[in-house]
């Protein structure tokens, strides 16, 4: 249903990977847009983590990974880490459908991975939301 582009001979461009999530598309790239106008985030596009992940977007700023952003068909899924403090920051103020993937996510240290699939305007306003507590 939300496929990845796995094939790691073939780089894709932005347009692409915008082009293959489909009615996501404007969303994933206004998130890119976001990320590089507001928190001057340098793109790189990437294969980062093995033949599951796929193609993506990884943000940076000063060499530090903020998230990465793989294309999906239909939707895309931006993986991301925080410490539980930032979480709870946010918390609060998020859609249920967020709350449980923080509540669901891969513990790491003092805080945690989410992967996060954006399907609709209301999961971009809160991975705003979480991406702004990250990079601030």
């Amino acid at each position: 249903m939300y496929e990845r582009m796995l094939n790691k001979q073939a780089t894709p461009t932005i347009e692409e990977m915008t082009e293959f999530c489909g009615e996501n598309g404007e969303r994933f790239s206004l998130l890119n847009g976001w990320l590089t106008d507001s928190f001057q985030t340098e793109q790189k596009i990437v294969f980062p983590y093995g033949n599951s992940y796929g193609w993506g977007i990884a943000h940076r700023k000063k060499n530090k990974l903020v998230c990465n952003i793989f294309a999906e068909i239909n939707a895309f899924t931006v993986m991301m880490r925080l410490s539980d403090k930032q979480y709870q920051t946010v918390y609060p103020r998020l859609r249920k459908y967020t709350q449980e993937y923080i509540e669901n996510k891969y513990a790491c240290g003092d805080g945690g991975w989410i992967h996060y699939r954006v399907t609709c305007k209301e999961h971009l306003d809160d991975i705003k939301a979480l991406l702004s507590v990250k990079v601030s």
